[in-house]
């Protein structure tokens, strides 16, 4: 009885330590994106691996969503007549949920393991030492420019989907189901307005910071993780924690965002 007493409160306490380091972490991260100097490159080349790698497979998954949304959306509708509603639903659809959560979600399988797997090696080869070492502060020098690339990437790759995912169910409503194409943009236009558009941004703002943050730190503390194991079976066992738990918070903060803001 009194091991499991032990057990639970050592577990309780690492828990408890980890989200303190967590909170630390993001804290000092955020105050060494507004510290000088500013160095624009770094930001770029973010951006690109974030951002502009991600593209390609943000208009894939946009545009099938979109199209899955279309054909279910008219088959319900032509049940009742109301075909004309279909360009409100899929539009509604994307921009308020599908498309910032899909959309974090495939950025945080693409980018969000790479970079938790890219810090954990510079924690294990001690690079991120060295940088201490060299009076280099590494939330500067290596998180200040993810954070920034991951901010700014979201909200546009976001935008991608949501075109993709209309243009989408415009081909299976008005191409292959023979909709009407007047009133699939007129009902879009009716419905869609900017509290929605700003609920979209708002969403993808808030999961960029999640994915940078919480891929980041796992890699960053990789050496302090509960039966931490240096090597690549360290740094696989916490890159897939990172993507897990980045998964999760992203579909526990879409739920609180969306009572806040609907």
């Amino acid at each position: 009885m009194f091991r499991l007493f032990e057990k639970l409160g050592s577990l309780t306490l690492y828990h408890v330590n980890q989200a303190g380091r967590m909170g630390m972490f993001l804290l000092s991260s955020l105050l060494s994106v507004f510290t000088p100097p500013y160095k624009i490159s770094p930001i770029i080349k973010q951006t690109h691996m974030i951002g502009t790698l991600s593209v390609f497979l943000i208009l894939f998954t946009g545009g099938f969503t979109g199209m899955v949304i279309g054909l279910q959306a008219y088959n319900t509708l032509s049940q009742f007549g109301a075909e004309g509603l279909l360009g409100s639903a899929v539009a509604l659809s994307l921009i308020r949920e599908l498309g910032p959560v899909l959309t974090a979600l495939m950025v945080t399988g693409r980018a969000g393991s790479a970079i938790c797997a890219e810090v954990g090696i510079m924690r294990i080869s001690e690079q991120i030492d060295a940088l201490d070492c060299m009076a280099i502060d590494p939330h500067k020098f290596i998180m200040a420019p993810k954070f920034v690339a991951g901010i700014i990437s979201m909200p546009l790759l976001t935008s991608l989907f949501d075109v993709m995912g209309i243009l989408g169910g415009y081909v299976v409503g008005v191409g292959l189901l023979k909709g009407n194409e007047g009133a699939y943009f007129a009902s879009m236009y009716d419905s869609v307005g900017f509290k929605d558009i700003y609920m979209g941004l708002m969403k993808s703002f808030t999961f960029g910071l999640l994915i940078i943050w919480i891929c980041s730190c796992k890699g960053f503390f990789v050496h302090m993780q509960r039966k931490a194991s240096f090597g690549a079976e360290g740094v696989s066992r916490v890159t897939t924690g990172a993507v897990v738990l980045t998964s999760v918070a992203i579909l526990v903060f879409d739920y609180f965002l969306t009572s806040i803001l609907l």
